[in-house]
């Protein structure tokens, strides 16, 4: 396991599935965790809600640069920001419109932006470096898996580009920046989604969460631009 002691971690989509496993294994590791929720049933159901290293913040808009710029402000030597946070919607592009895909846009492509934006800053001033981990998904590896998706299928894509630019980008300040780009994930809500789906090979969320903090751990000092396939068997 990584050693997180000392270090403060922002972990947005924190409060989620796969944010309860990533923050629960930084815990683990002695990390203190800063985790930004804006859906305030997460929040009450978040198993580490008590914990003493972790500080929630709320009504974190993501997609508003004010906030973003106050969350990260309030981390103090910052090492690294992992950015779970997002949203998934399926049509036809026949039946969509302009709302419909800045909606996808705005929630998985922007916050991200922003974040990184933040992240980047914060961890200058902490000095020392740091490492910055995104979340891409299959459909920006693959784009013809992303069909009926496309909104979706493009802010993720978004996302894969910003992280192998970025990464070029601070390569020199040992800023390290990486992606994984997960297929299903065996969570709960998934199951009830696809319920005649076979679950069997869909990647479990802790199983994500520790390729997620390998990429962020100090130990990793060579990985750098990568966007990470974690289909599982799926």
């Amino acid at each position: 396991m990584a050693d997180f002691r000392e270090r403060h971690v922002v972990v947005t989509g924190g409060t989620g599935a796969l944010g309860t496993a990533v923050v629960g294994e930084l815990l683990a590791s002695g990390a203190t965790c800063h985790v930004p929720y804006f859906i305030d049933a997460e929040e009450q159901h978040f198993p580490h809600r008590t914990h003493p290293r972790v500080k929630l913040i709320g009504s974190a808009n993501l997609a508003s640069q004010m906030v973003v710029k106050r969350i990260y402000d309030g981390v103090p030597k910052l090492w690294a920001s992992i950015h779970l946070a997002g949203g998934y919607a399926a049509w036809p592009i026949a039946e969509t419109d302009e709302a419909e895909l800045m909606g996808m846009v705005r929630n998985n492509l922007l916050s991200c932006y922003l974040c990184c934006a933040a992240a980047v800053a914060a961890i200058r001033k902490a000095g020392g470096g740091g490492r910055i981990v995104n979340i891409a998904a299959r459909p920006a590896l693959d784009p013809r898996s992303g069909a009926g998706a496309t909104g979706y299928t493009v802010s993720k894509a978004g996302v894969a580009a910003l992280t192998q630019a970025l990464a070029a980008e601070l390569i020199k300040e040992d800023i390290l920046v990486n992606a994984i780009a997960p297929s299903t994930l065996d969570t709960e809500a998934n199951r009830q989604a696809m319920p005649r789906a076979d679950h069997s090979g869909w990647p479990k969320p802790a199983e994500v969460a520790s390729i997620i903090c390998n990429l962020a751990a100090p130990s990793n000092r060579v990985t750098s631009g990568a966007v990470i396939p974690v289909y599982g068997k799926a």
